[in-house]
């Protein structure tokens, strides 16, 4: 990009986000040097006034659109100049045009197009006559047509006809015509949905009879209403339009082509009528159609990117020794017993439920297994047979409560399994365990999210979590971009042990990307645990530029260097290394030393590349290096009167924990293996604007069942006058 595009995109993002334009100018820099989004939040403050990932991120959006809106002029103006048709002031407006509506409008008379009745007309020379008629002089328009019959053209009807042609798709590529119904539009804009009658009484419409006679304002609908009247429209059960009043646009457009009453004008009416129904009208209700598409699928992707950030950012068990449950009846429960760094040591399956039930075989397994791997936690898959499961398991530890053979209480946990089975039979899944099969796969996987949500979750397609709505409906392309993003954030913003990552974990550090990652475990294969971030230097192809990305998010934990365990850049050391000298102390003594880090003066160690908000992150770094900014794992337990929805009653007041948010509401596992919905007016005894105002993904809450749909599985949820336990 020259300087001259850069100082313009810098410009108009700046307009468009509310920035200022030097700290757009700093991040494009950056960006264009090849810089990450957390990266730049982290590492270089002092260039973009410290601007946040969401403010970068929407100048990068920004930034791509604006580059696809010039490479789309070059196509534009090298077409029209083909025709011989480009103008220095049509040239001039296209080159300083900067929407992309406002630019295909510009586009749309010069656009190669399907041979229309309107390209017939001029092709039959009528073109002249349709002039003539839009002058609204001619007090005889038949005698006038007359001049223009001709083997192709037979009549004077067939002639004006032509004419009228030519003038409707006028009307249609006029920008002032465009921008009026736009208006109309925008204002007043209904959508409606009907349900398509031969599928009325089929099971799949079922689930649309909300929207099978359903009509309201297009700016008034929400995202989640358009996505289940689209999908419906997809599966062939709904009609979906958007409409305005007709009458008030053709008269609108009739205002500026009509003049007078007489022949000519008469005529004239009827093809901008025709213009606006055939032509125009189609074209805007597409062009809304698509725009409150794209803005129900950048809501409904906010909506999954905030609940994912959250799910992978779940409260974290640790390195500890861990048997991870696969519950089931009639297969048996798969167990697993897993070391602190998550590797698999044993596996067996037990059969404590019926048809098999053997409970007495189960619990001297259990208990043995317990016993043998010396286990500290337990977590159970939240799918079939969870609450049995769970039953059994406290009982055996109840029996023997030092079961572990270490003297220590085993905590008890359920995870949820979203998820888990998409894992065991990847490919990720069948390299790490080739010897394997994917119930053991999937025991391991519901063990080690206990362990450490994030390092396992990010093996997993976002998509199959289950903390989404509608995110097979929305643009795909958009959804990978802001789901990889959002799982970049959070592996970036935790921080990866460099020694005991995965290639899955590591792809997704600032700078590496899946073949550094498979480098880093090969050398470190080959040469043993890294001692120091120095040594990242030595990983084949691992560059400069690539250690200047990484190596902030890069841990190692007892590291000579106590620096290597920080998320201090490297680049930064002997910053640090020098008030450690001035304190007359080494950086260990530093880091231990609250004192002698209170009695630095930050301000005397600003320069031209290192600014306060650099100084400031690194004092805060060295009071805790290398935190988890995670919370801590907290056990949960279900009320025992409830297992399914048939013994759910209103008024019953249960404990719950949040699985899923939406725009209209949260979902929440009571242990009925149906989620209920609290809906967003039943969040709290206030207004609330948005349910993430109130609670957080795998929050513990008490809800109150307020209503039972039990032949559409339907579970209604009130949290008004309830507390919320705690956090999760």
């Amino acid at each position: 990009m020259d300087t001259k595009e850069t100082s313009i995109f810098a410009k108009l993002i700046a307009e468009r986000t509310g920035l200022r334009e030097r700290q757009v100018e700093g991040t494009l820099s950056l960006l264009d040097d090849g810089a990450t989004i957390p990266f730049i939040a982290r590492y270089r403050k002092e260039r973009t006034g410290s601007l946040d990932e969401v403010q970068i991120a929407a100048i990068a959006e920004q930034n791509d659109r604006l580059k696809d809106i010039a490479k789309r002029k070059e196509t534009i103006i090298k077409t029209i100049g083909e025709q011989e048709r480009l103008t220095p002031e049509l040239e001039a407006r296209i080159a300083a045009c900067w929407d992309a509506t406002e630019l295909e409008d510009l586009y749309l008379p010069f656009k190669p197009k399907r041979r229309t009745r309107a390209q017939v007309a001029r092709e039959h020379g009528l073109e002249p006559l349709a002039d003539l008629l839009l002058m609204q002089r001619e007090s005889d328009p038949a005698k006038a047509a007359a001049r223009f019959v001709t083997p192709d053209v037979p009549t004077a009807a067939d002639a004006l006809q032509g004419a009228q042609d030519i003038i409707a798709e006028r009307v249609s590529e006029d920008e002032r015509s465009r921008q009026a119904i736009r208006g109309i539009f925008r204002r007043t804009a209904v959508i409606s949905s009907k349900v398509v009658k031969a599928k009325a009484e089929t099971d799949e419409a079922a689930k649309f009879s909300d929207y099978f006679d359903w009509s309201e304002p297009l700016k008034r609908c929400s995202s989640h209403r358009l996505l289940a009247m689209r999908r419906g429209e997809a599966e062939g059960v709904l009609r979906v339009g958007i409409s305005i009043d007709d009458d008030e646009a053709t008269e609108r457009l009739k205002r500026y082509f009509v003049r007078g009453h007489g022949a000519a004008s008469v005529l004239v009416a009827d093809a901008v009528a025709d213009g606006y129904k055939r032509l125009l009208c189609p074209s805007i209700e597409t062009e809304f159609a698509a725009s409150s598409k794209e803005r129900a699928d950048d809501e409904a992707i906010r909506v999954f990117v905030d609940n994912l950030r959250q799910l992978l950012l779940g409260a974290p068990l640790g390195q500890k020794r861990v048997m991870g449950i696969d519950p089931g009846f009639r297969t048996g429960c798969k167990v697993v017993c897993l070391d602190e760094q998550g590797n698999l040591q044993h596996h067996e399956a037990i059969f404590p439920h019926p048809p098999v039930r053997k409970p007495a075989e189960a619990a001297d397994a259990l208990a043995s297994m317990i016993r043998k791997y010396h286990i500290e936690a337990i977590a159970i898959g939240n799918g079939t047979a969870s609450r049995e499961t769970k039953s059994f398991v406290e009982m055996v530890l109840g029996a023997t409560p030092t079961t572990n053979g270490q003297g220590t209480r085993v905590g008890l946990y359920v995870v949820s399994e979203d998820g888990a089975s998409v894992y065991s039979a990847s490919k990720v899944a069948r390299e790490e365990f080739p010897d394997e099969d994917v119930t053991v796969r999937g025991a391991v996987s519901i063990g080690r999210r206990l362990m450490d949500p994030l390092a396992e979750l990010v093996k997993i397609d976002p998509k199959s979590i289950g903390v989404g709505q509608y995110q097979h409906d929305v643009d795909q392309a958009k959804l990978r971009r802001s789901l990889d993003q959002t799982v970049e954030s959070c592996v970036n913003s935790v921080g990866v042990n460099l020694n005991t990552a995965s290639v899955h974990l590591l792809t997704y550090v600032s700078g590496l990307g899946p073949a550094l990652a498979k480098n880093i475990v090969d050398y470190r294969r080959e040469n043993g645990a890294f001692t120091s971030r120095a040594q990242l230097k030595k990983v084949p192809r691992l560059g400069p530029a690539a250690f200047e990305q990484c190596a902030g998010f890069l841990r190692i934990s007892g590291a000579r260097n106590p620096l290597d365990a920080s998320a201090v850049h490297p680049e930064r050391y002997a910053l640090v290394e020098q008030m450690a000298k001035d304190e007359g102390c080494s950086v260990a003594d530093l880091i231990a030393d609250k004192e002698a880090r209170t009695r630095i003066d930050i301000n005397k160690y600003v320069s031209a590349e290192v600014g306060l908000p650099t100084l400031t992150d690194i004092m805060r770094e060295l009071e805790k290096p290398g935190r988890d900014p995670r919370e801590q794992v907290e056990e949960f337990e279900f009320d025992s009167r409830v297992s399914t929805i048939d013994d759910l009653l209103p008024g019953m007041e249960l404990p719950g924990i949040v699985t899923n948010i939406t725009n209209f509401g949260a979902f929440v596992d009571i242990g009925v293996h149906q989620d209920g919905l609290v809906h967003i007016s039943q969040l709290a005894n206030r207004y609330v604007s948005h349910p993430t105002d109130v609670v957080k993904l795998h929050q513990h809450v008490r809800v109150r069942v307020t209503d039972v749909d039990r032949r559409r599985g339907r579970i209604s949820l009130s949290m008004k006058g309830m507390k919320a336990d705690s956090c999760g």
